[in-house]
């Protein structure tokens, strides 16, 4: 008798193992996929955020009435940051690049002073920009009002081609994991069937027959969790080691969302899968339990 009650006891750690495993597989899916929609929204601000709209200004401009231009445009709700720059910084860059200064040659600095406006990513789209740049042009002090429209474009058209994608694969890859982890969940609820039939017969209410399998479904989603958010921690670590500049894409904040979002995922999915499955076997007749 207590060798069958030891090999009972083995068979469910056994489940709770392989349950435990699978739904840590499922979360790091999961947390993968919360991981590259944020990643992807902070790329794109982050790309739109760099783009830079250049201002060229009036040769009669001085370089303090540059520099209150510059101010003045900084206050515009579409200005995220400007730098101005005058002749003579324009002429040593350009001598630098061309390993000659253009003004000995022809007598006088060839070169405008401009101003290098990054706009907010809100304002980096086709209809901003052009209402933003009538409104520069209206300045009789800015003479001309570049930007690189088809760039901004593509970047623009690829960058919501792949937030449609992520989120498409988000959908799918949520269902799928709630039908592996449910099917995991059932299969270990299947064992202990004439169990919750026996309790039911002796009169226990079904509160009473579902609360230990949904005390252990939060904590095997809760280990699983765990285990995901240390898989997807190192992968995230060695990719910030080969790489340390992906912090300008991807903040503390984001790691936060994904962790979250794993203990949340794994925590629901893994109790409402057993509320169900326990619900199942309570509705089941004697003679129903021996059929399936």
């Amino acid at each position: 008798m207590g060798k069958r009650k030891k090999q009972a006891r083995s068979r469910q750690g056994l489940q709770v193992v392989t349950l435990c495993i699978s739904t840590t597989m499922v979360l790091i899916l999961l947390g993968l996929v919360v991981f590259s929609v944020l990643a992807a929204h902070n790329l794109s601000r982050y790309f739109k955020e760099n783009f830079t709209v250049t201002v060229v200004l009036s040769d009669s401009l001085s370089v303090n009435q540059g520099r209150m231009l510059c101010r003045d445009l900084y206050h515009r709700p579409y200005s995220r940051s400007i730098d101005y720059i005058s002749k003579e910084q324009a002429n040593r860059e350009q001598s630098k690049a061309m390993g000659s200064d253009p003004a000995e040659f022809i007598g006088f600095n060839p070169f405008p002073a401009t101003l290098e406006v990054q706009l907010k990513s809100d304002y980096a789209n086709h209809d901003s920009l052009q209402w933003i740049a009538a409104e520069l042009k209206a300045n009789p002090k800015i003479t001309e009002v570049d930007y690189q429209e088809d760039l901004m474009n593509k970047v623009n058209s690829n960058l919501q081609n792949f937030s449609m994608i992520l989120l498409v694969l988000a959908v799918l890859l949520t269902c799928i994991s709630f039908s592996l982890i449910n099917n995991t969940v059932r299969l270990s609820i299947y064992s202990r069937r004439f169990l919750i039939h026996t309790m039911k017969l002796v009169g226990a209410s079904w509160g009473f027959i579902r609360r230990p399998f949904l005390r252990r479904a939060v904590a095997v989603g809760l280990v699983a969790a765990l285990l995901a958010c240390c898989v997807l921690g190192v992968g995230i670590y060695a990719l910030y080691r080969q790489n340390p500049h992906i912090t300008e894409v991807l903040t503390w904040a984001e790691l936060a969302v994904t962790g979250v979002s794993v203990f949340l995922f794994g925590i629901v999915i893994t109790l409402l899968c057993s509320y169900f499955s326990v619900n199942r076997f309570l509705r089941m007749t004697a003679g129903e339990l021996y059929k399936i």
